[in-house]
C-alpha cells in the first residue's frame, strides 16, 4: 500500500490516476490530515496501518506560490520543512520508504551547465531556502527516503504555464514572454510515471538520496510559449492569431527571483532506473492531445 499525500494538486492527481492503471494500492490524502501536526499525521497513520501495512509514502504536498512565500515565509516553512520532516519521522517509525518531491530552485540558477545531484544547493528566495531545507529534513529523518527534484511542471491540473499561455493567446492578439530563463518543461504525468517506477524499484540497484527528474530539451519560457502556440493552432486548442513576442525578465519584475538557469542532469535517474526521457516537446504533444476538443 502506497499513502499519496497531496493527491487534491496536479501532480499528486497524476500520480493517483497512474496508479489506478497500474492497479497499484494507494491511499491519497490532502488537505483533511495536517502534514505540519505530527499528531494529526500519526492519528491517521495508525489508523491506515490497522488495515494494510504502508510500504511508501509519496510527499506531493507542498507550498508552491513562489512569490506570496516571500511575504508569508512562516506558512511556507511549515509545509515545506516541517511537512517532509514530521513526514519523514513517521515513515521511519512505521517501516515505510519515503518518495519526496522537490525543485530546481534550490539552486541559484546561476550555472551554465545542468545541476547533478552532487552540486550544492544555493537557493536565494523563501521558496528556495525552504525546499532545500525540506529535503534535508526528510534524508535527516528517515535514511530510506527518495528525493525527486524537478521543474517546470504542467498538467491537466490546477493552474500552469500551459494553462496559461492558452488562455491569453486565445483572448489577446499579442502576448510577451522572457527569454532569458532556461529549463526543460516537465509533463507531470511523465514525473508520476518515474515516481512510480522508484516505488518499484529494488533498494539495491536504486540506492536512496537525491534524484533529477525532467523531460529532455533545454529551452526559454518563450520557446516553450511558441511551441505551444503552433500545437494550439493545430490541435484547435488556440482559436485565433496571437504574437508571442520575446522579453527580458526585467520587462516582468517577480517579488522573488527566478533561477535563469534550472536545466537539471538527468544521467543518475536514467542510469538507475534504466528510463528513456521523453523530449519535451513530445510529451507536450500527447499532453495537448488529451485535451484537445
Amino acid at each position: 500500500m502506497i499513502w499519496l499525500i497531496g493527491c487534491g494538486g496536479m501532480l499528486g492527481r497524476e500520480l493517483a490516476g497512474v496508479f489506478k492503471n497500474s492497479g497499484t494500492a494507494f491511499c491519497g490524502t490532502d488537505r483533511e490530515v495536517d502534514i505540519t501536526n505530527p499528531g494529526a499525521l500519526g492519528a491517521f497513520a495508525e489508523k491506515l496501518c490497522a488495515k494494510t501495512q504502508v510500504a511508501w509514502v509519496v510527499n506531493c504536498a507542498a507550498y508552491t506560490a513562489v512569490d506570496k512565500a516571500e511575504d508569508d515565509p512562516e506558512t511556507c516553512r511549515r509545509l515545506n520543512v516541517d511537512g517532509p520532516g514530521n513526514i519523514a519521522a513517521l515513515c521511519a517509525e512505521v517501516g515505510a520508504g519515503f518518495v519526496h518531491i522537490s525543485t530546481d530552485y534550490v539552486f541559484d540558477g546561476k550555472g551554465a551547465i545542468p545541476y547533478t545531484e552532487e552540486d550544492p544547493p544555493y537557493p536565494t528566495g523563501v521558496y528556495g531556502i525552504t525546499k532545500r531545507d525540506g529535503e534535508t529534513a526528510a534524508l535527516h529523518n528517515n535514511s530510506r527516503s527518495y528525493v525527486i527534484r524537478s521543474a517546470w511542471l504542467y498538467g491537466q491540473y490546477g493552474k500552469n504555464f500551459v494553462t496559461t499561455m492558452l488562455s491569453l493567446m486565445n483572448t489577446r492578439d499579442s502576448i510577451k514572454v522572457v527569454n532569458d530563463q532556461q529549463g526543460s518543461p516537465t509533463w507531470a504525468r511523465d514525473l508520476a510515471g518515474v515516481i512510480r517506477a522508484v516505488t518499484e524499484s529494488r533498494e539495491d540497484t536504486c540506492p536512496f538520496g537525491i534524484y533529477h527528474y525532467t523531460d529532455a530539451g533545454v529551452i526559454t519560457w518563450y520557446d516553450f510559449a511558441r511551441e505551444i502556440y503552433r500545437q494550439g493552432r493545430a490541435l484547435g486548442l488556440v482559436k485565433k492569431d496571437c504574437l508571442v513576442e520575446p522579453c527580458t525578465s526585467a520587462e516582468y519584475p517577480s517579488k522573488a527571483k527566478r533561477p535563469a538557469y534550472s536545466v537539471l542532469d538527468k544521467g543518475k535517474i536514467t542510469k538507475t532506473l534504466g528510463i528513456t526521457v521523453p523530449r519535451w516537446d513530445e510529451s507536450l504533444r500527447e499532453y495537448l492531445g488529451t485535451i484537445a476538443p
